[in-house]
Protein backbone atom coordinates (compact mmCIF):
# COMPACT_ATOMS: atom_id res chain seq x y z
CA UNK A 1 0.00 0.00 0.00
CA UNK A 2 1.51 3.62 -1.03
CA UNK A 3 1.06 6.98 0.96
CA UNK A 4 -1.79 7.90 -1.22
CA UNK A 5 -4.01 4.85 -0.12
CA UNK A 6 -2.50 4.49 3.56
CA UNK A 7 -3.53 7.87 4.39
CA UNK A 8 -6.95 7.67 2.57
CA UNK A 9 -7.66 4.48 4.54
CA UNK A 10 -6.69 6.27 7.40
CA UNK A 11 -9.19 8.65 7.00
CA UNK A 12 -11.92 6.16 6.23
CA UNK A 13 -10.89 4.21 9.13
CA UNK A 14 -11.68 7.31 11.65
CA UNK A 15 -15.05 7.72 9.93
CA UNK A 16 -15.99 4.37 11.52
CA UNK A 17 -14.50 5.27 14.83
CA UNK A 18 -17.14 7.93 14.43
CA UNK A 19 -15.95 10.98 13.37
CA UNK A 20 -18.57 12.86 11.47
CA UNK A 21 -16.71 16.07 10.88
CA UNK A 22 -14.23 13.55 8.59
CA UNK A 23 -17.13 12.15 6.90
CA UNK A 24 -18.19 15.54 5.87
CA UNK A 25 -14.17 16.46 5.05
CA UNK A 26 -13.92 13.15 2.85
CA UNK A 27 -17.73 13.73 1.33
CA UNK A 28 -17.65 14.83 -2.04
CA UNK A 29 -19.89 17.97 -2.09
CA UNK A 30 -17.16 19.09 1.18
CA UNK A 31 -17.11 22.93 -0.29
CA UNK A 32 -13.50 23.10 -0.01
CA UNK A 33 -13.36 19.78 -3.11
CA UNK A 34 -16.66 21.14 -4.84
CA UNK A 35 -14.69 25.11 -5.05
CA UNK A 36 -11.34 23.90 -5.02
CA UNK A 37 -9.00 26.94 -5.57
CA UNK A 38 -5.37 27.05 -6.93
CA UNK A 39 -2.96 29.50 -5.95
CA UNK A 40 -1.23 30.37 -10.03
CA UNK A 41 1.89 31.11 -9.02
CA UNK A 42 1.94 27.17 -9.46
CA UNK A 43 1.79 27.45 -13.25
CA UNK A 44 4.11 31.06 -13.73
CA UNK A 45 6.52 29.04 -16.04
CA UNK A 46 3.43 28.25 -18.26
CA UNK A 47 1.61 31.57 -17.52
CA UNK A 48 4.42 33.54 -19.44
CA UNK A 49 4.36 31.63 -22.19
CA UNK A 50 0.70 31.36 -22.40
CA UNK A 51 -1.76 32.70 -19.74
CA UNK A 52 -5.05 32.23 -21.57
CA UNK A 53 -4.32 28.25 -22.70
CA UNK A 54 -2.72 27.76 -19.02
CA UNK A 55 -5.77 29.09 -17.50
CA UNK A 56 -8.37 26.72 -19.45
CA UNK A 57 -6.07 24.17 -18.74
CA UNK A 58 -5.94 24.52 -14.86
CA UNK A 59 -10.10 24.94 -15.56
CA UNK A 60 -10.66 21.67 -17.24
CA UNK A 61 -7.85 19.87 -14.77
CA UNK A 62 -11.38 20.69 -12.13
CA UNK A 63 -9.89 23.67 -10.68
CA UNK A 64 -13.18 26.30 -9.52
CA UNK A 65 -10.91 29.28 -8.40
CA UNK A 66 -7.67 30.86 -8.85
CA UNK A 67 -5.99 32.81 -6.33
CA UNK A 68 -3.78 35.21 -8.33
CA UNK A 69 -0.14 36.54 -7.65
CA UNK A 70 1.49 39.92 -8.81
CA UNK A 71 -2.29 41.93 -8.38
CA UNK A 72 -2.54 44.17 -9.26
CA UNK A 73 -0.24 43.93 -12.24
CA UNK A 74 -2.36 40.81 -13.70
CA UNK A 75 -4.31 42.05 -16.09
CA UNK A 76 -4.34 39.18 -18.66
CA UNK A 77 -4.38 36.41 -15.70
CA UNK A 78 -8.08 38.43 -14.79
CA UNK A 79 -9.24 38.32 -18.19
CA UNK A 80 -8.13 34.54 -18.65
CA UNK A 81 -9.66 33.47 -15.42
CA UNK A 82 -13.08 35.50 -16.68
CA UNK A 83 -12.95 33.87 -19.97
CA UNK A 84 -12.50 30.13 -18.84
CA UNK A 85 -15.05 30.52 -15.75
CA UNK A 86 -12.27 30.41 -13.48
CA UNK A 87 -13.34 32.63 -9.84
CA UNK A 88 -11.86 35.13 -8.94
CA UNK A 89 -11.87 35.49 -4.67
CA UNK A 90 -8.16 36.05 -3.79
CA UNK A 91 -5.00 37.46 -4.94
CA UNK A 92 -1.21 37.91 -3.14
CA UNK A 93 -0.57 41.50 -4.49
CA UNK A 94 2.26 44.08 -4.20
CA UNK A 95 3.05 43.22 -0.31
CA UNK A 96 5.12 46.98 0.51
CA UNK A 97 2.20 48.78 0.37
CA UNK A 98 0.58 47.66 3.35
CA UNK A 99 4.10 46.28 5.07
CA UNK A 100 6.19 49.91 4.15
CA UNK A 101 3.60 52.10 2.56
CA UNK A 102 4.64 55.36 1.33
CA UNK A 103 3.22 57.28 3.70
CA UNK A 104 0.57 57.63 6.70
CA UNK A 105 -2.90 57.21 4.27
CA UNK A 106 -1.66 54.25 2.66
CA UNK A 107 -2.18 56.02 -0.54
CA UNK A 108 -0.96 53.29 -2.32
CA UNK A 109 -2.37 50.03 -0.74
CA UNK A 110 -6.15 51.90 -1.08
CA UNK A 111 -5.48 51.65 -5.47
CA UNK A 112 -4.85 48.34 -4.62
CA UNK A 113 -8.04 47.60 -2.44
CA UNK A 114 -10.00 49.96 -5.25
CA UNK A 115 -8.94 47.71 -8.31
CA UNK A 116 -9.79 44.45 -6.23
CA UNK A 117 -13.13 45.91 -5.13
CA UNK A 118 -14.13 46.73 -9.31
CA UNK A 119 -13.60 43.07 -10.23
CA UNK A 120 -15.30 41.26 -6.71
CA UNK A 121 -12.13 40.25 -4.87
CA UNK A 122 -12.86 39.42 -1.04
CA UNK A 123 -9.50 38.23 -0.01
CA UNK A 124 -6.20 40.61 -0.57
CA UNK A 125 -3.02 38.66 0.97
CA UNK A 126 0.77 39.54 2.17
CA UNK A 127 2.76 36.81 0.51
CA UNK A 128 6.16 37.55 1.99
CA UNK A 129 8.46 39.74 3.90
CA UNK A 130 11.57 40.49 2.66
CA UNK A 131 14.71 40.08 5.29
CA UNK A 132 14.32 44.10 6.38
CA UNK A 133 11.38 43.10 8.18
CA UNK A 134 11.65 40.58 10.08
CA UNK A 135 15.52 41.11 11.58
CA UNK A 136 14.14 40.83 15.38
CA UNK A 137 10.83 40.57 17.10
CA UNK A 138 10.39 44.53 16.99
CA UNK A 139 10.69 43.98 13.43
CA UNK A 140 7.75 41.86 13.26
CA UNK A 141 5.59 44.11 15.48
CA UNK A 142 6.23 46.87 13.34
CA UNK A 143 4.95 44.90 10.58
CA UNK A 144 2.00 43.98 12.40
CA UNK A 145 0.67 47.26 13.30
CA UNK A 146 1.03 48.39 9.66
CA UNK A 147 -1.34 45.24 8.77
CA UNK A 148 -3.66 45.97 11.14
CA UNK A 149 -4.38 49.62 10.08
CA UNK A 150 -4.09 48.59 6.22
CA UNK A 151 -6.53 45.59 7.41
CA UNK A 152 -9.42 48.31 8.36
CA UNK A 153 -9.09 49.95 5.28
CA UNK A 154 -9.40 46.91 3.42
CA UNK A 155 -12.08 45.48 5.23
CA UNK A 156 -14.01 49.00 4.81
CA UNK A 157 -14.37 47.58 1.13
CA UNK A 158 -15.89 44.30 2.39
CA UNK A 159 -12.29 42.84 1.65
CA UNK A 160 -10.29 40.33 4.07
CA UNK A 161 -6.74 40.83 4.70
CA UNK A 162 -4.66 37.74 5.16
CA UNK A 163 -0.78 37.17 6.16
CA UNK A 164 0.66 33.70 4.17
CA UNK A 165 3.30 32.56 6.21
CA UNK A 166 6.97 30.73 5.17
CA UNK A 167 8.86 29.05 8.21
CA UNK A 168 10.75 31.46 8.51
CA UNK A 169 8.54 33.23 11.05
CA UNK A 170 8.53 30.19 13.59
CA UNK A 171 12.59 30.59 13.98
CA UNK A 172 13.10 30.93 17.48
CA UNK A 173 13.72 34.59 18.61
CA UNK A 174 14.34 35.73 21.60
CA UNK A 175 12.36 33.19 23.68
CA UNK A 176 9.34 33.76 20.40
CA UNK A 177 9.44 33.76 17.16
CA UNK A 178 8.23 36.15 14.06
CA UNK A 179 4.45 34.04 14.17
CA UNK A 180 4.17 34.18 17.92
CA UNK A 181 4.63 37.92 17.43
CA UNK A 182 1.61 37.91 14.97
CA UNK A 183 -0.37 35.87 16.61
CA UNK A 184 -0.72 38.23 19.77
CA UNK A 185 -0.55 41.13 17.79
CA UNK A 186 -2.64 40.98 14.84
CA UNK A 187 -6.10 42.72 15.67
CA UNK A 188 -9.32 41.16 15.06
CA UNK A 189 -9.19 42.67 11.41
CA UNK A 190 -6.59 41.13 10.00
CA UNK A 191 -6.14 37.13 9.72
CA UNK A 192 -3.82 34.27 8.30
CA UNK A 193 -3.59 32.36 4.80
CA UNK A 194 -1.78 29.29 6.76
CA UNK A 195 0.56 27.31 4.79
CA UNK A 196 0.38 24.12 5.81
CA UNK A 197 3.56 23.05 4.02
CA UNK A 198 5.19 25.59 5.44
CA UNK A 199 3.75 25.15 8.95
CA UNK A 200 4.91 22.12 8.53
CA UNK A 201 8.69 22.92 7.81
CA UNK A 202 8.75 25.20 10.86
CA UNK A 203 7.85 22.42 12.68
CA UNK A 204 4.52 22.91 14.21
CA UNK A 205 1.49 20.57 13.63
CA UNK A 206 -0.77 22.81 11.30
CA UNK A 207 -4.52 20.71 12.15
CA UNK A 208 -3.14 22.01 15.71
CA UNK A 209 -2.16 25.46 14.56
CA UNK A 210 -5.92 25.78 12.66
CA UNK A 211 -7.34 24.33 15.60
CA UNK A 212 -5.28 26.92 18.20
CA UNK A 213 -6.51 29.67 15.35
CA UNK A 214 -10.03 29.53 15.06
CA UNK A 215 -12.33 31.79 13.43
CA UNK A 216 -8.70 33.82 12.39
CA UNK A 217 -7.54 31.60 9.58
CA UNK A 218 -9.39 33.14 5.81
CA UNK A 219 -7.99 30.70 3.88
CA UNK A 220 -5.56 27.72 3.69
CA UNK A 221 -2.55 26.61 1.17
CA UNK A 222 -2.93 22.71 0.44
CA UNK A 223 0.74 21.12 -0.07
CA UNK A 224 2.24 18.36 0.15
CA UNK A 225 5.81 17.69 1.68
CA UNK A 226 8.33 14.56 1.44
CA UNK A 227 9.17 12.17 3.61
CA UNK A 228 12.29 12.19 5.15
CA UNK A 229 12.58 15.71 5.31
CA UNK A 230 14.94 16.40 8.40
CA UNK A 231 12.39 19.32 10.15
CA UNK A 232 12.22 22.16 11.19
CA UNK A 233 13.93 23.83 7.90
CA UNK A 234 14.13 27.92 8.79
CA UNK A 235 15.82 28.96 5.36
CA UNK A 236 15.53 27.20 1.56
CA UNK A 237 13.89 24.27 1.02
CA UNK A 238 15.09 21.86 -1.70
CA UNK A 239 12.62 21.80 -4.57
CA UNK A 240 12.49 18.20 -4.59
CA UNK A 241 10.86 18.61 -1.10
CA UNK A 242 7.52 20.00 -3.07
CA UNK A 243 4.90 17.00 -3.70
CA UNK A 244 1.43 16.34 -4.63
CA UNK A 245 -1.05 16.10 -2.30
CA UNK A 246 -1.19 12.58 -0.66
CA UNK A 247 3.12 11.90 -1.83
CA UNK A 248 4.27 13.29 0.91
CA UNK A 249 3.78 13.38 4.87
CA UNK A 250 0.89 15.51 5.63
CA UNK A 251 -2.05 14.06 6.15
CA UNK A 252 -4.45 16.17 4.38
CA UNK A 253 -7.75 14.88 5.59
CA UNK A 254 -7.68 16.12 9.01
CA UNK A 255 -6.54 19.54 7.78
CA UNK A 256 -9.62 20.07 5.69
CA UNK A 257 -12.05 18.93 8.97
CA UNK A 258 -9.69 21.55 11.01
CA UNK A 259 -10.62 24.03 8.26
CA UNK A 260 -14.31 23.79 7.98
CA UNK A 261 -14.42 24.01 12.37
CA UNK A 262 -12.35 27.03 11.66
CA UNK A 263 -14.12 28.80 9.53
CA UNK A 264 -12.00 28.62 6.55
CA UNK A 265 -13.11 30.08 3.68
CA UNK A 266 -11.08 29.05 0.74
CA UNK A 267 -8.66 26.14 0.20
CA UNK A 268 -6.17 26.34 -2.59
CA UNK A 269 -3.40 23.77 -3.86
CA UNK A 270 -0.25 24.91 -4.66
CA UNK A 271 3.18 23.51 -5.39
CA UNK A 272 5.70 25.20 -5.37
CA UNK A 273 8.12 23.18 -7.44
CA UNK A 274 7.58 20.40 -9.87
CA UNK A 275 9.08 19.15 -13.32
CA UNK A 276 5.62 18.97 -14.86
CA UNK A 277 3.35 21.69 -12.96
CA UNK A 278 0.43 20.61 -14.66
CA UNK A 279 0.69 16.95 -14.00
CA UNK A 280 1.19 17.88 -10.40
CA UNK A 281 -1.60 19.96 -10.13
CA UNK A 282 -4.17 17.19 -11.75
CA UNK A 283 -2.54 14.74 -9.38
CA UNK A 284 -3.41 16.96 -6.33
CA UNK A 285 -7.33 17.18 -7.75
CA UNK A 286 -7.64 13.66 -8.24
CA UNK A 287 -6.54 13.16 -4.77
CA UNK A 288 -8.62 15.29 -3.82
CA UNK A 289 -11.74 13.85 -5.56
CA UNK A 290 -10.70 10.49 -4.00
CA UNK A 291 -9.76 9.12 -7.51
Amino acid sequence: MNRRSFLRTSAATSIFAGTANTLSALAADNKYRANIGIQLYTMRDAMKKDTAGTIKAIAEAGYKQGEMYGFPNCDDMIKASQDHGLAMNSTHFEWETAVNPSDEGFSDFKKIVEKANKIKLTHLVVPYLHGKDRKNLDGYKRVAGNLNKAAVIAKKAGIQLAYHNHSFEYQPMGGSNGFEVFIKEFAPEMKFELDVFWVKAGGVDPVGLIKKLSGRVSQLHLKDLKAGVKLPIYGGMPKEAFKELGNGMIAMEPIIEAGKAAGVAHCHVEQDHSPNPLASIKESVAYLRGL
